[in-house]
């Protein structure tokens, strides 16, 4: 079986000097391999290719399938740079059981925030009023977050 901290060894040493993180590396008892980069620029496809052949010469003889690529534009956000490279744009947020939509106004070291569109009650009124409401959390606490398509 490949050693995924050996393949990640190499992936790091790939990466290094380079804008683009690992996101993503699964390596299944089959010896499927997925790894997943991304970067605040995007992902060039040439590059997907130049790490795959770096990794092909690395494993030899080995039996295995590879997959590299970027990540998904529908899968949750994994690090603090995909949180910065999302800044401005619609994401979805799963915290306590519900789904908030929002825009991503900012990230610092340890949280993040969204502008979320609510009804809120206003002193004097009778009916609530539509209100942009910002929410402060922390990495860890929403059980996902992930860019917004509209569909």
């Amino acid at each position: 079986m490949i050693s995924k901290l050996e393949l990640q060894n190499w992936i790091n040493e790939y990466l290094q000097g380079t804008e683009y993180e690992l996101i993503t590396l699964n390596v299944s008892a089959g010896n499927d391999i997925l790894i997943e980069v991304d970067r605040l620029a995007g992902v060039d496809v040439d590059f997907c290719a130049e790490l795959n052949r770096f990794l092909v010469d690395k494993l030899g003889d080995e039996d295995y399938s590879l997959e590299v690529g970027s990540v998904s534009l529908t899968d949750p956000f994994k690090t603090k740079m995909q949180y910065e490279k999302n800044l401005g744009h619609d994401v979805e947020v799963l915290v306590e059981g519900k789904k908030l939509r929002g825009q991503l106004v900012s990230v610092d070291e340890d949280t993040f925030s969204v502008d979320i569109e609510e009804k809120v009650a206003v002193e004097g009124k009778k009916r609530k009023e539509t209100q942009i409401v910002t929410h402060t959390w922390r990495y860890s606490e929403p059980k996902y977050v992930k860019y917004d398509l509209k569909f």
